[in-house]
């Protein structure tokens, strides 16, 4: 059976399980469409929001991350799995004792203030719509390379899927069905890394054999990566490159993002109890921890692999000329679909792949008959692509097509229903229209959510990164707005509405004018004859990708500032923070 018709298969009978269970699980009231009716067990709304966690960021893009950045890769695994201790500690407690549908309306009411729930609704937009342009480009290369179809198409099937179980299941339906994508994703992550394992080393524990030797050679795998990376002008694999300011920004950047994260929050409005949600995110942890302490290996083993099978050195002569072994199938099928390209700079037919931007490499190459790289490779493509690489079985490479596709599509579901959320509850319901009826509402909520679906589609056309970048960029957004607000309103009773409506103003517009102005307008004046390295110019050192924190520290700042200077919160807010705050046993019993 070919890989396509396998793949096709595969993925299918994954679409028709997703479909079946929102079917199943459908939404009959703005409770279940919202929060799923606050009856999901703590275990499985910790394997949902696992789901909804491990997006096509962390399936696709972490390894390749650290495949090419090794130890600088690192900050991702910090940031994303640190956040959610803040997370359990610091917020879902009490914003399930709180008991509202959404992060807006938990503004709202402790910032007494229609406003703020506008402001709060175009931060959660901003961040959502961002964080969802990177699912998209994930189901697009998934389907343009495994279905062998156009971007365009692989687009529209995965909105389509999404379609029918969100707006037909609602919360409810997305829950159970990222039950069923957690399951997929995992086993789909963890099979082929366990078999690439055991062929290098033979150990088959991924978070054990990139420790161990290779092939008996008494070499243990990190350190033949950094002995072969090196000796292609490359970093060390093991050493750093980035700023320490640099790599504490990123890292916070992503752990306080992920608190401020509005559709990884609303999962824990899902949960019974107030003790729940503290078990939920445990589980969470657990379940997230065997993908995350797996990435490590599968970067690695990528990234050896890689280079081994393009690099193999000469076969003999040929009509008196000296022959390369030919461009391995997997590069092919891989080249076809322009997320990877070999230009033939010297005409040797050898692919060259070396570090053409170090110069001390450079002053070297003529040695090799080299005359510049000749080898882009999208970072996207390598778990995606490492199966083949490796040689697997092909029902292994159609199982991580399904499990990419699962992983993109459970995190798409669950930012569109936020944003369908803070449409229909937060300003319909919220601010338009307060007394609309629970159907008229539950009506305008799937609308939204289509609506959103075709935005979300027309973003993963062309997203502005690749994966794992653009959702860092939604992290720091989540970071420099939301969540400053949401803590202050938790733990500062002095602040007021004014100051939260300053605060995630200021945050945001900094930190969304700065991505833009590095990633946006300076690219295209880079080319000027003044222009050079975007890097050279960035505040304090810190990339794009950590600029959040700076952000966040602003919102801080202002937010208390002109708390301080106006008026202080009614008797009535500041009681109400307290209880919040301050645990009641009959409501812990409740």
């Amino acid at each position: 059976m070919s890989l396509q018709l396998l793949t096709w298969i595969v993925v299918g009978l994954s679409f028709i399980l997703y479909i079946g269970i929102a079917i199943w699980s459908r939404a009959h009231n703005t409770g279940d469409f919202y929060i799923a009716g606050k009856g999901v067990s703590p275990i499985a709304n910790g394997m949902a929001t696992a789901a909804d966690w491990m997006s096509a960021a962390s399936f696709i893009s972490m390894a390749g991350l650290i495949a090419f950045l090794g130890y600088d890769g690192s900050v991702y695994l910090m940031g994303w799995t640190g956040g959610y201790v803040l997370l359990a500690l610091l917020l879902a407690p009490y914003l399930r004792k709180f008991g509202k549908f959404t992060v807006p309306e938990f503004i709202a009411e402790r910032y007494y203030s229609k406003t703020a729930r506008i402001v709060a609704v175009i931060c959660l937009i901003f961040i959502s719509f961002t964080y969802v342009a990177g699912q998209m480009r994930g189901v697009g290369i998934v389907f343009s390379r495994f279905l062998e179809v156009e971007i365009t198409t692989g687009l529209v099937i995965g909105m389509g899927v999404v379609f029918v179980y969100a707006v037909l299941g609602g919360m409810k339906g997305v829950t159970y069905t990222q039950v069923a994508q957690y399951c997929v994703l995992i086993f789909a992550y963890t099979v082929p890394a366990v078999f690439i394992a055991i062929q290098l080393t033979g150990v088959p524990i991924p978070q054990l054999a990139f420790g161990s030797e290779v092939g008996g050679s008494g070499t243990v795998l990190l350190d033949k990566l950094d002995d072969i990376v090196t000796s292609l002008g490359f970093h060390q694999y093991t050493s750093g490159t980035k700023s320490r300011i640099d790599v504490f920004c990123i890292t916070l950047a992503l752990m306080v993002g992920t608190a401020g994260l509005p559709h990884v929050i609303v999962r824990f409005f899902t949960v019974p109890k107030v003790r729940d949600a503290r078990i939920s995110a445990g589980w969470a942890l657990l379940f997230i921890a065997f993908l995350y302490t797996a990435a490590p290996a599968v970067g690695s083993m990528a990234r050896y692999n890689l280079i081994n099978t393009i690099q193999t050195g000469d076969v003999g002569t040929v009509d008196g000329n000296l022959a390369y072994e030919a461009r391995p199938d997997w590069f092919n099928t891989w080249e076809a679909t322009g997320l990877l390209s070999f230009q033939d700079k010297n005409g040797d037919g050898r692919i060259q792949y070396y570090n053409d931007a170090n110069p001390e490499f450079a002053a070297t190459a003529d040695r090799f008959g080299w005359n510049g790289n000749e080898l882009n490779v999208d970072r996207d493509i390598m778990v995606l692509a490492n199966p083949e690489i490796a040689g697997l079985p092909n029902w292994v490479i159609a199982l991580v097509a399904a499990g990419a596709v699962a992983a993109a599509l459970s995190t798409a579901a669950g930012l569109l229903l936020v944003i369908s959320a803070a449409v229909s509850h937060d300003l319909i319901k919220g601010i338009f229209a307060p007394g609309i009826s629970d159907k008229n509402e539950l009506r305008a909520g799937r609308i939204a959510a289509a609506f959103a679906i075709l935005v979300a589609g027309y973003l993963g056309f062309d997203p502005p990164g690749w994966v794992a970048q653009v959702v860092a960029f939604a992290f720091g957004l989540a970071a420099a707005s939301l969540f400053p607000a949401i803590l202050l309103g938790i733990f500062f009773k002095r602040v007021n509405r004014e100051g939260a409506i300053a605060g995630m103003l200021s945050g945001l517009l900094f930190t969304y004018g700065y991505i833009e102005f590095f990633k946006g307008l300076f690219l295209k004046w880079a080319g000027a004859p003044w222009g050079v390295n975007s890097a050279e110019h960035w505040l304090l050192g810190i990339s794009p990708e950590g600029i959040g924190v700076i952000g966040m520290c602003l919102n801080f700042v202002v937010a208390i500032s002109v708390s301080l200077v106006t008026k202080p919160p009614p008797e009535h807010i500041q009681h109400m923070v307290e209880d919040i705050r301050v645990p009641r046993q009959m409501e812990i019993k409740s």
